[in-house]
């Protein structure tokens, strides 16, 4: 994968969603201020949450794509997975968000005059973040990047928060302003949810837990013929750059060289039926008698 190509497309992702989810922010914002619906502005303000991970994506891509260095010899990839940690703490901030704009409505009693324009300015946003979603979801998917499949889900709270407001608008009309409460409260949970899937993703990649499972990639390396067996097997990573380590037992009377050709066709082979490894230390042991009769 041509991490330069990669990180190019990443990056026109991002600035094209940023420009798209600043529009769907302002039109909100402004239509509801000028209109006096608390729960259009309130959405506005939380559709700003979007472009703000956008902001935090492109210095966490900048970071993620500097080549190694001496101080980060494993790379800067990491960075882009830290970041979505921003996006996360976000959600947990657009749902207390809301909790608060809940409890001001619960403590007032105006209920604002809605329009045919307040259903039509909401029912564009939630068209434009749906497309946005889409959007970010396949390429996120294409280039194996957890930021923009965690900023997918991002976006799609704001839509459920959307809907939710268009609902809100359609029980103010009716004349039953309690389901406001109602669908703020389950919109929340669904944020919660979203950023409770982020942080587990994360925290998985960050603390280094198993990416590949073991028996598989022993599986692929005990099919090669001078492979007596393989244990110790450890992968960490992000899917898109896994570094994995083993222990290769072969022949005791194995020369040198020749140990070392098969250290080299250890690592061919699983990088071939591994996509996404990109780093493989092949530690070679001599099969002792004890292990022969395992």
């Amino acid at each position: 994968m041509d991490e330069r190509i990669r990180y190019v497309a990443l990056r026109r992702t991002l600035l094209y969603v940023l420009f798209c989810n600043l529009g769907v922010a302002l039109a909100k914002v402004l239509y509801g201020k000028m209109a006096g619906v608390a729960s259009v502005t309130a959405d506005g303000f939380h559709s700003l949450s979007d472009g703000a991970s956008n902001i935090i994506g492109l210095f966490g891509l900048a970071f993620a794509f500097r080549p190694a260095d001496a101080s980060h010899p494993y790379g800067h990839k990491k960075f882009e997975t830290f970041a979505s940690l921003g996006i996360a703490m976000l959600l947990f901030g657009a749902a207390s968000e809301i909790i608060r704009e809940v409890w001001t409505r619960l403590s007032t009693s105006h209920i604002p005059e809605i329009r045919t324009e307040s259903f039509a300015i909401v029912a564009v946003t939630i068209l434009v973040n749906t497309f946005v979603v889409f959007w970010e979801k396949s390429v996120g998917r294409k280039w194996r990047s957890d930021f923009l499949l965690a900023d997918a889900l991002h976006t799609q709270s704001d839509i459920f928060v959307s809907l939710g407001v268009f609902g809100t608008l359609v029980a103010v009309r009716l004349g039953l302003p309690w389901m406001d409460t109602l669908t703020a409260l389950v919109i929340v949970g669904l944020i919660v949810r979203a950023g409770i899937a982020i942080i587990r993703e994360s925290s998985r990649i960050l603390c280094d837990a198993n990416v590949l499972h073991p028996e598989a990639i022993a599986h692929v390396v005990r099919e090669i013929p001078e492979v007596q067996g393989c244990h110790k097997i450890r992968t960490r990573g992000r899917a898109d750059d896994i570094h994995l380590d083993l222990h290769v037992l072969v022949d005791e009377k194995m020369s040198v060289e020749e140990a070392h050709r098969i250290s080299e066709e250890v690592e061919q082979v699983i990088k071939q039926k591994f996509h996404g490894v990109t780093d493989v230390t092949v530690h070679i042991e001599p099969t002792t008698e004890k292990e022969e009769h395992r």
